[in-house]
This record gives C-alpha cells, structure tokens and sequence, in this order.
C-alpha cells in the first residue's frame, strides 16, 4: 500500500470515530432523557378572589381535578365561582355572575374588560430583532387601525421612514420625528423597542424604547406627528427587557424588567412605574405568564428548578401570595443542537 493511501485509509477511520463519537453525545443521552423523563405537569394556578388563596386545575389518574392550595375539592360548577372574574362569561350565561365581589359591585362587562393574558419566553427575546418595522397612525379617526405606506428603522443617528412603493427613504418625516425625539431626550442609538405593529388590536401605543443611556421613551404617532414621552424610572432602576401591553383596560402601557431581574409595570395614565410584587424574573432564561383580573394578577414565572406563582393586587401591584412548584431538572448531560432558550441551530454541550 502506498502511503498517500495508507494516509487516506487512516484519515477516513479517524473521521468515522470522529462522527461516531459526536453521534453517541448526541443520540445517547437525548434517547436516555426522552425515556427516563417525567413530565412537569404543574398545575394550572390562578389566585381566588373569593378563597383569597390559589385556587388549582391538575390532572389527576387520567382526569381533571379542581382545588385549592389546602386540598380542598370541587366540582367544575363549584370552581366556576371560585374564579367569577375569570369564568364571568361562564357564570353570565348560567345565570350565575354576583351582583359584588369582595364587597364591591362588578359588572361582567367590567369583568371581562379587565381580564388580559401575556406571557413571554427566553426563545421570543433571544430571537434578534428585525431591522424594519411600522409605525401605525394611533388616531385615525376610523375604528380600525389601518397598516402604514411606510416602515421605518433605527440608525446611530436617529430614524429613517421608507416609502414601501418607492423604496426611498422619506427624508422630511425622518428629519421631523428624529429631531423631536432628540428635543424630548432621546440619545440615539436606540438599545432596545418594543410595539405590536398589527391592526388585529383594538387601538395602537406605537412603542416603548430604551436609549444610548437605558433611559425609557413612549413613541407613537397621533395625526401624523411624532407623540415622543420620557418615562420617569424609580430611583436604582436599570431597565433591560421591554414589553408593550397594550390590553382593552389600557390600565397598563408596558412591562419591563431591571438588571436585578424585578419586574415593573407602566401604569395608566400618568406612566407611573410600578414594581410587581416581589416577582423575580429573568427574561432570557425563565418564561412567564401573567393573568390579570379587575383584582388580582397571577404571575407564574418557570425556571430551571421550580415554577413560581406570585399573587399580586390589581390596583397597586403589591405582593399578595406565593406558590411554588418543584420541577425535575435532573437529566443525562450531552450534546445538543438545539435549545428551549433562543432559535438558533448550533452544537452546544448541555
């Protein structure tokens, strides 16, 4: 044999111990975790305005089972008016909704306008932004939001709108709305935004920005013209992550969270910040769901060990309750492609 061929056989079986090695880190231990896995089915929390405890749905031999943190069961009908604020449309159609919750007189009209859902997960912040994006007009005049002719981006200098049917860049609005941004504070580049640019909503807040110095705007535009807000933070508050709410109360303009992993909501009208409770949360690694009432929000953030549940008041955001539920952590370390945090496709060891 010669030696390029004796060079090329020896190269060809390191290569192939090489790719059965990287198979065996990859297949081995995710065939291990898929079998020796159990699943974390925590239940479904919500915080009771009539218990004034958590109230849980969980699965149970195959079934469903409805109950509060003490054990305590019920029937389906039973836990319908447990939860009146979030079962209203349930209880109107039964001829069940209470004239007063808590001692205080509710309609279900008010129930329901109240009642919002937001959650939020590492893979949709770590997933990169896109460069263009569109400004709605805020207020019309119609009942339906309507999409712009334009997009815009953010540059180191300011913002630029391009005309999508000339694909050339409107120079008098740029000029018009960077020169107003500039006037109300903002240092450009812009570190991070956050809108909802669809017309399926039922008003527009255009978007929440953090600056070159992390300080926080509120953008939109009213009747054509640049509406620019500086957003007074509390004293200590670095803000890292934004969120724009945008719910039918419009009791709410924004969430955001800090460098200490606190959690803070934009309250309307007045943009006064607010923090939730004591709810910790890391957006880049911890998923979140919120459910708001008239009365109460349950937070439920899921980390790598246990599902935490804050109970927090709607009209102040003071810290009510807990609840905490273990999760199982423990699995076969090896290499993956892919990941519960972020989009991307890469080896990473695990």
């Amino acid at each position: 044999m010669r030696k390029s061929e004796f060079f090329m056989t020896r190269l060809g079986k390191l290569f192939f111990g090489l790719l059965v090695v990287v198979l065996l880190l990859w297949q081995v231990p995710w065939a291990v975790n898929y079998l020796a896995a159990k699943r974390n089915a925590t239940p479904f929390t919500l915080y009771s305005e009539v218990l004034n405890d958590f109230a849980l749905i969980r699965r149970d031999n195959g079934g469903i089972e409805y109950a509060d943190r003490r054990g305590n069961r019920y029937e389906q009908r039973q836990f319908d008016s447990l939860l009146p604020l979030f079962y209203a449309r349930q209880l109107v159609a039964d001829g069940r909704f209470p004239d007063s919750i808590g001692g205080r007189a509710v309609s279900p009209r008010e129930a329901q306008a109240a009642t919002f859902v937001f959650r939020s997960t590492p893979q949709g912040v770590n997933t990169p932004a896109p460069g263009i994006r569109f400004l709605l007009e805020s207020m019309s005049g119609r009942v339906d939001l309507e999409m712009p002719a334009d997009a815009f981006r953010l540059t180191d200098d300011g913002i630029e709108f391009i005309d999508m049917a000339s694909n050339r860049v409107d120079r008098q609005k740029s000029a018009r709305f960077t020169e107003v941004m500039r006037r109300k504070g903002v240092r450009f580049p812009v570190t991070e935004l956050s809108g909802n640019p669809t017309t399926r909503k039922e008003y527009d807040e255009g978007y929440v920005l953090l600056d070159a110095d992390r300080r926080m705007f509120h953008l939109k535009m009213v009747q054509g013209r640049p509406y620019v807000r500086a957003i007074a933070l509390p004293e200590g508050v670095r803000p890292e992550h934004l969120f724009i709410t945008e719910y039918h109360s419009r009791r709410t303009l924004a969430l955001l969270t800090d460098d200490r992993a606190r959690l803070y909501a934009v309250c309307m009208p007045g943009y006064e910040v607010r923090r939730v409770g004591g709810v910790s949360y890391d957006p880049e690694r911890e998923s979140i769901s919120i459910i708001g009432t008239l009365l109460h929000w349950t937070v439920c953030v899921e980390g790598d060990s246990a599902e935490r549940c804050y109970a927090v008041a709607a009209d102040n955001l003071a810290l009510l309750d807990t609840l905490s539920y273990p999760l199982s952590g423990r699995h076969l370390p090896g290499l993956a492609f892919t990941s519960s945090q972020d989009n991307y496709v890469r080896p990473r060891l695990r």
